[in-house]
């Protein structure tokens, strides 16, 4: 059988900006019979994520992450539904989902590399497995529970930049949840921040690429910032820890703004920043996800209950087409995404 691949065409360069081109699509053929313990998938939907950038060089710069090679085909998180199974726990019809899908229309894979998923967790939006409720979702809440410190009734204020995107648009509903009394955004657009304000409960948003960030923190956090939900870094992240009060935690997601730059992660903060981070106690203490796998499972179920009470807001953008992934990807890390970026390659569900 003929199926459809992505691979990486070409690397930007540790310095360089990601362009669609870095993929190509191309054909593949698929064995016509499957192994004892193997599966045969059907790709439904597939996800673009910032994390994805460091991938793309020759070193990743981290040991939990490895980068993906040249005219190899690329893999992340995918959702599909099996079409042909020899694997004893998992049958025709199930949904399954992985970190490591190939980007390919269909393929077949070792059955104990996926995880089955139960699509009444999301009310039949498979999508949502690879976003709120998924690895965004886990990162947002266990993020927040680790390392945020919020406690329900002591006025706190959490401030999110990227707030509009995959862990941001989720973090800001999920600090108000566990108790902080007042959450801002800062993001990229005004129809961005009329989403934060008028759907997902933020009590103000900030756009930084036309407003004063530091004034308009100062007004929107009067009494300063308790919790930073940091996906950005660089100088809007300076602008927040300045106005950081004491004792306050900064919770490290991610650092979109310094992905296509030859720097070490978390980034060094400068000198002046990094002085009022000490003399303000401030924590700011890398956080990486699978150190928490045993956190996964209730928080999966918390993420779900939260979503069908109606109290979280869950938004995606979809790119249809395995050709687009390389666009959507593109789009994805120059903020062109409400939400979770997601991909989708074939909507039939039915075998």
């Amino acid at each position: 059988m003929i199926v459809q691949r992505v691979v990486l065409n070409s690397r930007p360069g540790k310095n360089g900006n990601p362009v669609a081109e870095n993929f190509r699509m191309e054909e593949v053929c698929l064995p016509d019979n499957i192994n004892e313990g193997q599966v045969q998938v059907r790709t439904l939907y597939l996800s673009v994520d910032p994390y994805m950038r460091c991938r793309m060089n020759e070193d990743t710069g981290t040991d939990y992450i490895t980068p993906w090679q040249l005219s190899q085909v690329v893999d992340g998180g995918g959702i599909g539904i099996i079409e042909e199974s020899k694997h004893t726990n998992l049958t025709k019809g199930d949904f399954v989902t992985s970190f490591y899908w190939p980007w390919q229309s269909k393929v077949i894979l070792d059955g104990n590399s996926l995880e089955k998923v139960d699509p009444q967790l999301v009310d039949g939006h498979l999508s949502y497995f690879l976003g709120a409720i998924g690895m965004p979702g886990l990162t947002s809440l266990i993020g927040i529970q680790e390392k945020g410190h919020i406690t329900a009734g002591s006025n706190q204020t959490m401030v999110v930049s990227g707030a509009a995107g995959a862990c941001g648009s989720l973090a800001g509903q999920i600090g108000r949840l566990l108790g902080c009394s007042r959450v801002v955004g800062i993001c990229g657009t005004r129809e961005k921040c009329i989403l934060l304000t008028s759907e997902l409960g933020f009590d103000a948003a900030i756009n930084y690429k036309k407003e004063n960030v530091a004034e308009q923190l100062r007004e929107s956090c009067p009494a300063g910032v308790d919790v930073y939900f940091d996906n950005v870094g660089g100088d809007i992240s300076d602008t927040v820890i300045s106005q950081m009060n004491k004792n306050s935690h900064v919770i490290l997601c991610g650092q979109i703004s310094q992905y296509n730059k030859d720097v070490p992660y978390p980034p060094p903060l400068s000198t002046a920043i990094e002085a009022i981070q000490k003399e303000r106690n401030i924590t700011r203490e890398r956080f990486l996800l699978l150190n928490y796998k045993d956190k996964f499972e209730p928080g999966i179920l918390q993420l779900s209950q939260w979503f069908k009470e109606g109290k979280l807001k869950i938004k995606e953008t979809v790119i249809n087409g395995l050709e687009n992934m390389g666009a959507a990807f593109q789009s994805m890390m120059t903020g062109g995404n409400i939400g979770k970026q997601i991909v989708c390659i074939s909507e039939e569900i039915s075998l």
